[in-house]
């Protein structure tokens, strides 16, 4: 996904830069085609703003992926604290007691 935003304003940016532009009038200058080789020469403020939006992209994804890390031990703790109202509720009964209620934010948690 992260390769398909950077790619989307890629060419954005390519096509910018190599629309045709009017002149004072309102006409359409011709575009000249590069004469030496055919490269097509890149300004450095594009390559600026490629390598900002390059940083901004693995930053992103670094906090995506920590976000995730984060997310994962969430469920692990609260499946563990899943597991340990169930086998406290299981003493209860056997000791002919009132179970505790199970909080409606743990039970997608249940591995039973």
């Amino acid at each position: 996904m992260v390769i398909a935003v950077v790619g989307a304003i890629a060419s954005v940016l390519v096509a910018k830069v190599s629309a045709p532009r009017p002149d004072a009038d309102g006409r359409v200058l011709e575009v000249e085609e590069p004469r030496d080789g055919g490269e097509l020469k890149v300004s450095p403020e594009i390559w600026r703003r490629f390598a900002v939006l390059e940083a901004k992209v693995d930053h992103l994804t670094a906090i995506v992926e920590e976000q995730k890390e984060k997310v994962t031990r969430l469920e692990r703790l609260l499946r563990m604290a899943m597991r340990i109202i169930r086998r406290a509720n299981r003493r209860l009964v056997a000791r002919q007691e009132v179970p505790e209620e199970i909080p409606r934010e743990l039970i997608p948690y249940s591995i039973d």
